[in-house]
């Protein structure tokens, strides 16, 4: 696959469609490594499924082990790096940091073997272990399972600092306008993207999952977020506290509902400290969904210059750093390291 790279070997402008996680994170690569590159998105940053509260960079379990939990860990062990680069180029906080995670527990000796894996994948020394009291104030006393390689970050402050970055290293991000791409063009535009890869492959390759979250007026900053049965709560540095999410399969609108309403009950009831908590933003976007639950990347097939990134469904903010990666390699140097499992094919 040819380079996109001009005839006198300089980098080539490459467009990226699409201002949500994958299409500001690889952009700003792009950029950092020489490229001119212009971000279009037709309606405001963050406007599709990136524009979430939750923000939880959270590993897959470390037992049973696979490429795809892998490509996660080394994505996640890059995010520190990347962060700070990103927040050092625009001067606007991302919300990164690794604070941790507490996953109640019920069956402690069952959770031995995923310990014993977390230590052996795991870099030293981060690793899990069973608290019967993690001092927390969203913790209730009993038998706790903590991480210390989750983190995570403010969506909205993260998807603006991306933003920034790349206008101050000479990049474009057009925000409000539709445009015919010309050129190298990495197409990351979420459900839109994923429902035109399904026509031009003719057949379903993904689809569409709804989401829901809420921002909840509650400080607690330096605390882990908790997980359970698909709850996350998610203290900001900002702050807030983050409730999510749902995943809906059959929904007929793309707002806030009931559904929602019963999630953060849950994350009271779990978490009494929330229970007075006012509520200040709620949100429900649509989440690209590929079958194969692994993202969507590399060159669209049958059509000249033109790539992807899709497919994040909940964890593109955190596979977002190594994705970027490959991505610049393939457009900008024709070098082709996509997971198998990852790709269009």
């Amino acid at each position: 696959m040819p380079a996109a790279r001009g005839k006198a070997g300089d980098l080539a402008s490459v467009t990226v469609m699409g201002g949500g996680i994958f299409g500001l994170a690889c952009a700003w690569e792009m950029t950092r490594r020489g490229a001119h590159v212009r971000v279009i998105e037709a309606r405001h940053i963050g406007a599709g499924a990136s524009g979430g509260h939750v923000g939880a960079l959270a590993p897959h379990a470390p037992d049973n082990w696979n490429d795809k939990k892998a490509f996660q860990l080394d994505s996640l062990l890059m995010a520190p790096d990347f962060w700070a680069e990103v927040e050092q180029a625009s001067g606007l906080p991302s919300g990164y940091r690794r604070t941790g995670r507490l996953q109640p527990v019920t069956n402690a000796p069952a959770l031995q073997t995923r310990i014993d894996a977390a230590t052996s994948r795991w870099p030293e020394p981060i690793g899990m272990r069973l608290l019967g009291d993690p001092q927390s104030p969203l913790a209730r006393p009993g038998c706790w399972l903590q991480d210390d390689l989750t983190a995570r970050l403010n969506p909205k402050s993260a998807l603006t600092a991306l933003a920034g970055a790349i206008r101050a290293r000479g990049g474009e991000v057009i925000e409000g306008q539709t445009a015919t791409p010309t050129g190298p063009t990495l197409w990351a535009t979420g459900i839109d993207g994923l429902d035109a890869l399904n026509d031009s492959a003719g057949r379903s390759i993904g689809k569409g999952v709804k989401g829901q979250s809420a921002l909840l007026d509650f400080a607690l900053p330096d605390s882990p977020q908790i997980f359970t049965d698909g709850l996350y709560i998610v203290p900001h540095d900002d702050g807030t506290t983050a409730i999510g999410s749902t995943s809906e399969n059959e929904f007929t609108h793309d707002r806030p509902d009931d559904q929602l309403t019963d999630l953060i009950a849950r994350a009271r009831g779990l978490c009494p400290a929330l229970a007075d908590a006012p509520v200040i933003d709620r949100w429900a976007g649509i989440r690209p969904r590929a079958r194969s639950r692994a993202p969507l990347l590399g060159a669209w097939p049958g059509r000249t210059d033109q790539y992807v990134a899709n497919g994040g469904f909940k964890i593109g903010f955190g596979m977002a750093p190594k994705i970027a990666a490959i991505i610049a390699d393939l457009i900008l140097d024709g070098k082709d390291t996509i997971p198998q499992d990852f790709r269009l094919s």
